[in-house]
């Protein structure tokens, strides 16, 4: 049968609208863009250690590319290690491999780590070194000679065969080597090798003055207890200290900081030379901070290299980065002048300069290159929306754009600063990877991924700016049904955060910047999310407008939102539901019991109900102590609000959730039992800052069911 080329057309075009019809399932909603929907990238991408060229994974094999010509060539494939390799060590898929230079390097299985180095035209693969099956937070001496690494709470050294034991502490409540003040102050670890391998710094925590708290497994019977240190706000806190130790000698010492005990000691960082050891001395009230310079071998101190005060709080989340072949000039990043920025100092002279200045923020610092006397850095100073690739000659002071597409770039520099990796997406590039020149500053394209969403049914976004009260924009999105008709009303579900040290809008993909909100549009939802005052990237005006009263100025805010979407003729304003999790479920409780007449359901996942009950570090940076400000926790504490509840509340908390933990639900479960409230209440096991797979899927369902329950009748 012949077919004209009118009807061929139409049996194209329709095909393409069938297509573009597809809807996401719950499993692609939450878990899509990590699986079958996932951005075409470049796995396991780094430089040379010479710079002339890049490495990356792909069909287990590492290809190596030169720059610029971008020639390929297989460095070494899975079948080449393999061939070494016999019974239970043959690997299934090709392991991470760390490359000292083209010719040599290693990987991990388990616990053993293997040598791999290329033997003329072959790869050869032996036995490197075995560590204890319970070995955690190893780090690598520089030269390959050494291992340090934790087991349980102790700190222990595997040196030529050697295995040395550093800290001996047989309570179980002193950790050493492991990272400490649950983590905030951009600390991710415990281990501190000295850039000549001849010292060990490790931090050292006592919590003993902590009180225990019960995490229990409810996945055995009888169910099983584990109490962890969780130092509460207002509570005593844990004790740290920093231990050096020397690998010469095995002789350890700890350097002498003094001041209160519950102080904070981040931006731990070695002197290039070794010789001494740089800590950022915070108290506990974190409003003064000292960045002390001590000496590595008598633990004394050497002097006091600047102080940052503020009247609210001071964060210091990043260590010093020395200038190449320095060792007296490194750059210091801090918030003093209201944006995240790079500071020029010298040990002997202070501060030489402010490389950076203005309304926006560096969100991260990149490297050199030292032949050119220029910095690479990552920021916010196109819009807070958008992440771009700079430089600046440090002493010039020139500085330059080095990106030209919108959206969030992020950038690897090679060791030499030659070549900058750029990878970003926006709105409407799911991503792509340019590599740049840095004497040239041509780039050339080596990645554009595809669109994985392009046959799925699509919905409307909208980018919205409101203004706070002061006058602050405020910036968000709107997410239309995808089948939208502007003469009908839909339904509205409020996702926010809008807690510290998160973003939720930015030009990035999928436009929407959540698969769930366009599974909801899809199912007929308006979706609506904005970033209030209190939220990150935005200068620390911006965020400390939440300070000694969290929830008020964040719900000020979102209800300029709520005002915009009921000014909207196709917003049915009797069906509003919120959602969100952590600090969003907290946000969301606080609405359905501080304006209980506004949403018809709410969702709060992992919800802080009382700051008291959250922990040291964060709650007092932006709360002060109960002591200090009980009128603050007083006023953000919803366990005496219970009552205010009209609306449909379904709580969701895990019960081994060790950052919000289970108590505040449960707290608050018996506050609406004694007050005759009625809500829903779904607990799971795991925690909310985890689960993933399956479990969130379910999760995710459950929400989706409790929206369409109350929202859709």
């Amino acid at each position: 049968m012949k077919f004209s080329k009118f009807t061929y057309a139409l049996l194209l075009g329709g095909s393409f609208f069938f297509a573009q019809q597809q809807k996401f399932t719950i499993a692609e909603a939450v878990n899509g863009l990590r699986s079958n929907l996932a951005v075409k990238n470049i796995a396991q991408f780094s430089w040379s250690g010479d710079s002339k060229s890049f490495l990356q994974s792909v069909n287990n094999a590492y290809l190596i590319t030169e720059v610029p010509s971008l020639k390929q060539d297989t460095l070494v494939s899975l079948h080449q290690i393999n061939k070494n390799l016999t019974g239970d060590q043959v690997l299934k898929s090709l392991p991470r491999i760390t490359f000292i230079d083209k010719n040599k390097g290693y990987f991990k299985k388990n616990s053993k780590y293997f040598w791999i180095e290329k033997s003329a035209n072959d790869w050869k693969v032996k036995d490197w070194v075995k560590l204890d099956d319970d070995a955690e937070n190893t780090e690598i001496f520089s030269d390959n000679q050494g291992f340090v690494y934790t087991i349980k709470n102790n700190v222990f050294l595997n040196k030529d065969g050697k295995i040395t034991a550093i800290t001996e502490d047989q309570n179980e409540d002193i950790l050493n080597g492991q990272a400490v003040h649950q983590r905030e102050f951009g600390i991710t670890k415990g281990i501190f090798v000295a850039p000549d391998n001849s010292q060990i710094a490790f931090y050292r925590m006592d919590q003993s003055m902590v009180k225990g708290y019960p995490i229990i497994d409810w996945s055995v019977t009888p169910a099983v207890n584990k109490n962890i240190k969780y130092p509460m706000a207002g509570t005593p806190s844990h004790h740290v200290t920093l231990g050096v130790f020397n690998t010469k000698t095995n002789k350890k010492m700890f350097l002498n900081i003094i001041g209160d005990p519950e102080q904070y000691l981040t931006s731990v960082t070695w002197s290039p030379d070794s010789k001494s050891v740089f800590v950022g001395v915070l108290n506990r009230d974190q409003n003064e901070m000292q960045l002390n310079q001590y000496d590595a071998f008598t633990g004394n101190l050497l002097k006091t290299i600047f102080e940052e005060k503020s009247e609210k709080y001071v964060e210091p989340q990043h260590q010093l980065t020395f200038f190449p072949n320095s060792n007296t000039d490194f750059i210091w990043q801090s918030q003093r002048t209201g944006y995240n920025h790079l500071f020029h100092y010298n040990l002997e002279t202070g501060l030489v300069s402010q490389l950076t200045k203005g309304n926006y923020a560096v969100t991260d610092l990149l490297g050199f290159n030292e032949k050119k006397k220029e910095v690479y850095y990552v920021s916010t100073q196109e819009t807070p929306l958008e992440r771009h690739l700079y430089k600046i000659n440090w002493l010039t002071f020139q500085s330059k754009k080095l990106d030209s597409q919108p959206g969030m770039h992020s950038g690897i520099l090679s060791k030499d600063g030659t070549h900058l990796y750029d990878v970003y997406s926006n709105s409407f590039t799911p991503r792509a990877i340019n590599v740049i020149s840095t004497a040239t500053d041509k780039s050339k394209n080596i990645l554009t991924a595809e669109n994985p969403l392009k046959n799925y049914q699509r919905p409307e976004i909208k980018d919205i700016t409101l203004k706070a009260d002061d006058g602050t924009p405020l910036y968000g999105k709107i997410i239309l049904p995808t089948d939208f008709d502007a003469n009908k009303k839909y339904p509205v579900i409020v996702y926010l955060y809008n807690g510290p040290h998160a973003q939720l809008i930015t030009n990035s993909f999928p436009a929407s910047g959540n698969l769930w909100y366009e599974f909801m549009a899809q199912r007929g939802y308006i979706v609506f999310t904005m970033d209030g005052r209190g939220s990150s990237n935005r200068g620390l005006k911006f965020e400390q407008a939440v300070f000694r009263h969290l929830g008020e100025v964040e719900m000020s805010d979102q209800l300029k939102g709520v005002e915009y979407l009921k000014s909207l003729p196709y917003v049915n304003i009797e069906k509003l539901g919120i959602h969100g999790w952590s600090f969003g479920g907290f946000m969301t409780t606080s609405f359905m019991l501080k304006h209980p007449d506004l949403f018809k359901v709410g969702v709060a996942g992992g919800p802080v109900i009382d700051w008291n009950m959250y922990e040291i570090m964060y709650t007092e940076r932006y709360m002060d102590s109960p002591q200090k400000n009980p009128e603050g926790y007083k006023k953000a504490n919803l366990l005496d609000k219970v009552q205010n509840l009209k609306g449909h509340l379904l709580m969701i908390h895990g019960a081994q959730d060790n950052v919000v933990v289970w108590q505040h639900s449960m707290k608050f479960l018996k506050a609406a039992v004694d007050n005759g409230v009625q809500m829903d209440y779904f607990v799971y096991p795991g925690h909310e800052h985890n689960v993933l797979g399956k479990d969130r899927v379910h999760l995710m369902q459950k929400v989706t069911d409790y929206f369409d329950e109350y929202l859709k009748k």
